[in-house]
């Protein structure tokens, strides 16, 4: 049985068997029977590489920070993760730069208020690949002229970017980082090739 521990672009933690791309966590969030208790334990959300110097850890160990999983990092950012300042260093400083942030603290505190806010309903055509907006109540990416659905094992559905507005899940501070063109360690799963 997989555990509760994948995230999907709307921060939502579910359980199925794709493993996904990236880790990250949020804190501890379940019990010593691995059963999820809570969302989040404070602001400092964050994404990993899968693999750094060789460390292998239980994905709910008790006591422990819960480690998720997500498909890429496109969906890592829109679910509200920034990138971990030890195992992606120069991606933790360049979005830090790129966000205008001083350190951790001030930008997770700002991501933070903007994954518990509303979220705003902005021109699709203007938002840059790898923001995530909502479309039939779902989260689709955006990627060149397209929009594809997201799903717990890839993008399986492709139409074309509408010339309406729709609501932004990716955080206005991730948006704009992609805006900048922003290139990370970890590639979304769908880039083109």
């Amino acid at each position: 049985m997989p555990l509760q521990n994948r995230v999907t672009p709307l921060g939502e933690l579910i359980a199925t068997p794709e493993r996904g791309h990236v880790f990250g966590n949020r804190g501890a969030l379940h019990d010593d029977e691995q059963r999820i208790r809570r969302q989040f334990a404070g602001k400092r959300w964050i994404s990993c590489r899968l693999e750094f110097r060789g460390r292998h850890r239980d994905a709910m160990p008790p006591g422990r920070y819960t480690g998720l999983f997500f498909l890429d990092e496109a969906t890592a950012f829109a679910a509200g993760h920034r990138p971990c300042a030890e195992c992606r260093r120069e991606d933790y400083l360049r979005y830090l730069g790129l966000a205008g942030a001083r350190g951790a603290d001030e930008v997770d505190a700002r991501l933070h208020a903007e994954r518990l806010g509303p979220k705003p309903v902005r021109p699709v055509d203007g938002l840059p690949d790898g923001t995530f907006v909502l479309h039939d109540g779902a989260p689709w990416l955006v990627l060149g002229e397209e929009l594809r659905r997201w799903t717990p094992g890839g993008y399986p559905d492709a139409i074309p970017r509408p010339h309406g507005t729709a609501p932004v899940v990716t955080p206005s501070t991730t948006v704009e980082v992609l805006r900048s063109g922003w290139r990370g360690s970890v590639p979304f799963v769908c880039d083109r090739a």
